[in-house]
């Protein structure tokens, strides 16, 4: 086979290749090795550390269920944080929504969001909306110094590990559930059912402690590990199959809708199970 290809050793069993039409930026931030990568398969590819943050081809998928769940689960979502999601992709969905009055993007990496406008312009364009307010600054500090702020929190996080493995710790979950105001919504990545069961089950015993409502949906994204990956959610009060099905359906969205909103939260047997079972650490 011609041409160059990137791998992703996405565990130590398993690993994703593409074929590379052209290495479009590469540098090393203050925090991280940064690459900007020209796909065949998936088009343009954000990598942090050489591991796949997102692409043009299958990112709709991924950031429309982060963000329109918790956004339609809430009644009346206005003030909104993001931490993590330097691409945009998070902050251009959750201002689809016009009740939305100010939405803040927490990113710890300048030079994420500087590359995704210059590259990944299809991602990022949402971050020049009036709305929105970006702060260059560690996300679980920022959670730490405030209360009853926030209507929707999302984190769009990389793997938990290094700095980022605070992100999925119960202690920041119950600053979460303090910055939240009445009814806040709170949701974050959390990995692959496949490959994290124990993640998984930790977070969600966490989240049930701290939370009057815990739950996890499912998303299926080809580029992350396994195909599928899950979403943790913490509700002060509105139910995760209650929402407003007109507001949801007049979305412009490509993969998100009303009835993939429900079902979403219909887990499968083998994902189930790890809920069910008790924690073993």
């Amino acid at each position: 086979m011609k041409g160059l290809w990137f791998t992703e050793l996405q565990t130590q069993d398993l690993a994703l290749s593409c074929r590379v039409k052209a290495t479009l930026h590469r540098e090393n931030t203050p925090y991280q090795e940064l690459a900007i990568i020209d796909t065949e398969a998936y088009g343009r590819m954000l990598l942090l550390d050489g591991v796949i943050q997102t692409s043009i081809g299958d990112e709709f998928i991924y950031h429309e269920m982060i963000s329109h769940v918790p956004l339609n689960i809430h009644p009346n979502p206005r003030d909104v944080l993001v931490i993590g999601g330097g691409d945009g992709g998070v902050i251009r969905e959750v201002i689809k929504h016009s009740s939305v009055e100010k939405a803040t993007l927490v990113e710890i990496d300048a030079r994420v969001v500087a590359s995704a406008r210059e590259y990944l312009p299809e991602i990022a364009y949402g971050l020049d909306d009036a709305r929105v307010e970006i702060r260059y600054e560690d996300g679980i500090e920022h959670v730490r110094r405030v209360e009853d702020k926030y209507d929707v929190i999302i984190v769009d996080s990389t793997d938990p590990v290094g700095p980022a493995a605070g992100l999925f710790a119960a202690d920041f979950y119950r600053d979460v559930f303090r910055a939240l105001k009445e009814n806040g919504v709170f949701v974050s990545q959390t990995e692959s059912p496949l490959f994290n069961r124990e993640l998984i089950r930790r977070i969600q015993n966490d989240l049930k402690r701290i939370f009057p409502i815990a739950s996890l949906y499912l998303a299926p994204v080809p580029t992350y590990p396994g195909g599928i990956w899950s979403f943790s959610l913490g509700s002060k009060g509105p139910h995760p199959e209650s929402f407003d099905w007109d507001k949801a359906a007049r979305l412009n969205t490509r993969f998100y809708t009303p009835e993939i909103h429900r079902a979403a939260f219909y887990l499968p047997p083998f994902v189930a199970e790890i809920l069910q079972q008790e924690e073993s650490f």
